[in-house]
């Protein structure tokens, strides 16, 4: 199975920003089980901005594009450097890829991207994936990893897409506002209406939000992937995830 898992900055990091070292390298050790059981991983990964934030000890997100950039730039670094020192020790070689809004629509810029991604696969390597924040402008970028996860699950032909988030999947109504929401774990497609549940936007240090979740599960299912929403709070929920199990997460089975 050819999985692709994005991780959101609530999952890595704790309010502060700090990178939550506990659940960083459990997520890390889950990932490389996966794939020494002989499945392709794929890692689309927030947090650059976030930890960021937490390295320059900044109050808060920044609102101003040039200091945006200037904390993607330190916490990508930072972002890297955990996952090649964790993934190390788990016996895994993994490789960074940035990209842009037009690195899926230019057609030759799309080509080289996945020739790239498809070789590393071939050898074995573990590809981590975020939007190159440092650069990155309203006209070119993706603008929320939600997006770019399913962007990349569908150019990577990936049978699966998990979301991890700080959410157990999709309610019936807001969970935090309506005691009787359910969580629905099981949607064939994605009809229209589930974006009246939608919500609003995510936490203080990431970008997404329950919307940009269902349009990427709208992308996944039209192109043949599930798509699965689950709480990143405990990473062995992957196992149950890959093994098809239901039950504590959504899961969006493709049409």
């Amino acid at each position: 199975m050819r999985i692709v898992i994005k991780v959101g900055t609530s999952t890595l990091a704790h309010e502060t920003g700090k990178l939550n070292i506990k659940r960083t390298t459990d997520l890390c050790g889950v990932l490389s089980d996966l794939k020494n059981a002989g499945h392709e991983v794929i890692l689309v990964s927030s947090g650059a901005i976030g930890m960021g934030v937490g390295k320059l000890g900044l109050s808060e997100k920044p609102k101003d594009i040039p200091t945006k950039q200037a904390a993607a730039a330190v916490g990508q670094c930072e972002l890297m450097y955990t996952y090649d020192r964790n993934f190390t020790e788990f016996g895994q070689t993994v490789a960074q890829i940035l990209l842009t809004g037009s690195d899926f629509s230019a057609e030759d810029r799309h080509e080289n991207f996945t020739n790239t991604l498809f070789k590393l696969l071939e050898l074995g390597v573990l590809p981590i994936i975020n939007e190159n924040d440092t650069i990155a402008t309203e006209e070119i970028k993706v603008g929320d990893n939600d997006t770019l996860s399913a962007l990349v699950a569908v150019s990577a032909k990936a049978d699966l897409l998990v979301i991890l988030s700080d959410v157990d999947g999709l309610y019936s109504a807001d969970p935090h506002k309506d005691t009787n929401a359910k969580l629905i774990e099981r949607v064939q497609g994605c009809p229209a209406e589930l974006f009246d549940l939608a919500g609003g936007e995510g936490s203080a240090l990431g970008t997404g939000g329950m919307r940009t979740k269902i349009k990427a599960a709208k992308l996944c299912v039209e192109n043949g992937a599930d798509m699965v929403i689950a709480n990143g709070e405990n990473p062995e929920v992957l196992y149950e995830i890959v093994n098809g199990n239901l039950g504590g997460y959504t899961r969006f089975f493709a049409e």
